[in-house]
């Protein structure tokens, strides 16, 4: 009788928290076709709207991209918005192919001070770059003209994006920049290898990245870190054709933010041109770079699978004859295995004026079958721990 009773009771309270309880506010969907948008047609306008109908209310905000091909001129995404929001891209968004509609500026779709902001769905952002790749020569021109990123997300807040592609960036695909609290899943970046300057995601002067379960395809870093970055968390990314996932290029410009807190992990990088890599210029200006972390990663015919270069100057764009400033510490390189196609499969290769300071190296296992013997590990200004002997060990 009184489990009977028990019984009972439990089931009024939770009838009655069914009752008291509101239902959660489904999100007002606001579809860019009520608003104009045509396929085949330019839906700046119409995406426009639905933005500043969608960020003005207050309840959560809902704007859909339906399946099907739209061209998309410049756009900016500004916040703040009352609600959250969420911009759902199913179809394709196309970018001018004629560089003269920029009007030189830097960002083709552009996200500013939103808070709470998602963008999903299996759409692609596609940037028509290949014809900036062959005028695009800011890799080697300080004073080149500047060609659009495909995405700018500036200061936000507690956002995420998920499953959408950018495509064909006429520079950079992604810039994250004075952001906080920011995830990428199932993400994916896809352009040739010979598409210049066309970084994946580049993140700055942001805390709190997380980039997990993506496909990064592309020209340039498929990752690259920059100052100011902390707390950035990497794990389960494919990365090639590109150039690796880099931390840095840093000291190359006047009042830089320290960098620390970076994890890169479970990740599988094939035909790179690098592995994973810190990278800072010499001769300029000082930073600190601390607690970067790199682990179980795998290497498929890979060059430069492991590299510190604190000598980076491509292009001769800077005074080899004097050291890095930027001073590094605290880094570990630990159960990275695969192939590699240079002989030097570990580079460390730090600065005289500040050496690498709890360096760890362990776990390495990296094929290499060239006619010139087996990998090597070269080191320069560092005493690093190693943990398990690479081939013909790594002297400082």
């Amino acid at each position: 009788m009184a489990a009977e009773f028990n019984l009972n009771v439990v089931a009024i309270i939770l009838l009655a928290t069914c009752i008291i309880t509101p239902a959660r506010a489904q999100a007002q969907v606001f579809d860019i076709t009520k608003f104009g948008a045509k396929p085949n047609a330019d839906v700046t306008g119409a995406l426009a709207s639905a933005w500043k109908e969608a960020c003005a209310s207050a309840t959560p905000g809902k704007i859909v991209v339906p399946k099907g091909k739209f061209i998309l001129g410049m756009i900016k995404f500004e916040g703040p918005c009352k609600a959250p929001i969420e911009l759902n891209v199913l179809g394709t968004l196309q970018a001018p192919s004629d560089l003269a509609a920029f009007k030189g500026a830097d960002g083709w779709v552009v996200f500013g001070r939103i808070d709470h902001f998602t963008m999903s769905g299996d759409g692609v952002f596609d940037g028509q770059g290949h014809v900036a790749w062959e005028k695009n020569d800011c890799h080697k021109n300080t004073k080149c003209s500047g060609l659009p990123y495909n995405i700018r997300f500036n200061f936000l807040t507690n956002s995420t994006i998920k499953g959408v592609t950018t495509k064909d960036s006429k520079n950079f695909h992604v810039n994250v920049l004075g952001c906080n609290n920011f995830t990428f899943q199932n993400f994916k970046v896809s352009a040739p290898a010979e598409s210049l300057n066309t970084d994946g995601i580049h993140i700055g002067r942001s805390t709190g990245v997380n980039i997990t379960d993506s496909i990064i395809e592309t020209g340039d870093d498929c990752i690259s870190i920059g100052d100011g970055s902390r707390n950035v968390y990497i794990e389960r990314v494919s990365c090639g054709p590109g150039h690796g996932i880099s931390i840095g290029s840093l000291g190359r410009y006047k009042n830089e933010d320290d960098v620390s807190g970076i994890t890169v992990k479970n990740c599988t990088l094939t035909n790179t041109d690098n592995g994973v890599r810190i990278k800072t210029w010499p001769a300029l200006e000082p930073g600190i770079a601390s607690d970067m972390h790199f682990e179980d990663i795998i290497m498929n015919n890979v060059s430069n699978p492991v590299l510190i270069d604190q000598e980076y100057c491509p292009w001769n764009q800077c005074k080899l004859g004097i050291p890095s400033k930027v001073k590094i510490s605290n880094v570990s390189f630990k159960n990275i295995r695969g192939t590699t196609t240079t002989r030097e499969a570990v580079k460390l290769i730090c600065s005289k004026g500040f050496p690498c300071q709890n360096v760890e190296v362990g776990n390495i296992d990296l094929d290499y079958s060239g006619p010139d013997g087996p990998a090597v590990a070269v080191c320069k200004n560092l005493k690093p721990t190693v943990t398990k002997p690479f081939p013909t060990g790594c002297t400082a």
